[in-house]
């Protein structure tokens, strides 16, 4: 603020406006596993946000129907002063949960997660792993009707990637819809039925996800 009054006194005020996503529209099906690749810049993350209600878009409209789980940051939701047990409270409330049902729920989250013994520590205290493994547990707890999952797969150990992995099968086979950003294109091809490929905020290409994601694979 400093900064800009003291330019706009000297009049060197100058900035361009850029749109982290322009004309970007898509549907996603009940059920359907929908993949977003693209390089960083792209505005991925800025798309979940606006699913998941994070941020409100500057035009157009987003319709989301059901009850959404966000797993668009290792760490958003999470105090850090506070411990485990009382962020399990908090993350899932403001997930829309009753605080009563997280407290009921406490000890088969945090068994999930493998976090029995640090329960009452704070977060402050736990590695980027451990965190990632409280935050998808208590998110994929009781099954959302929408998931969206940006690059949470790729963080922690492979016991939990293959944990996660798992229990997000078992998600999509009971009818969740999961939209999914991802840099690991192996998970992509694998998980996705269809693909948008984000550049510079503009869907350069929409399709089923070897077309997408092989196209996508060549230009890089």
């Amino acid at each position: 603020m400093k900064e800009f009054a003291i330019n706009l006194l000297k009049r060197q005020v100058v900035f361009d406006s850029l749109w982290a996503l322009d004309g970007v529209s898509f549907r996603v099906g009940e059920g359907e596993v929908f993949g977003v690749v693209g390089p960083n810049g792209a505005g991925k993350s800025t798309l979940m946000k606006i699913l998941a209600g994070v941020l409100p878009p500057s035009s157009g409209r987003v319709v989301v129907r059901g009850l959404v789980s966000p797993m668009i940051e290792v760490s958003g939701g999470m105090n850090p002063e506070m411990t485990g047990r009382e962020n399990i409270v908090l993350f899932g409330t403001l997930l829309g949960r009753e605080p009563d049902q997280m407290r009921e729920r406490i000890t088969p989250i945090v068994e999930w997660a493998e976090l029995t013994e640090f329960l009452d520590a704070p977060i402050r205290n736990y590695s980027t792993g451990m965190t990632s493994r409280l935050a998808f547990a208590i998110a994929t707890d009781v099954k959302p009707e929408v998931l969206l999952i940006d690059e949470v797969l790729a963080v922690g150990d492979e016991n939990f990637k293959r944990k996660s992995t798992k229990r997000i099968d078992e998600l999509m086979n009971g009818g969740t819809t999961v939209v999914l950003v991802s840099h690991s294109l192996a998970t992509v091809r694998k998980m996705a039925d269809r693909v948008m490929w984000l550049d510079h905020g503009h869907c350069k290409m929409l399709g089923d996800a070897e077309t997408v994601v092989g196209a996508y694979e060549a230009s890089v």
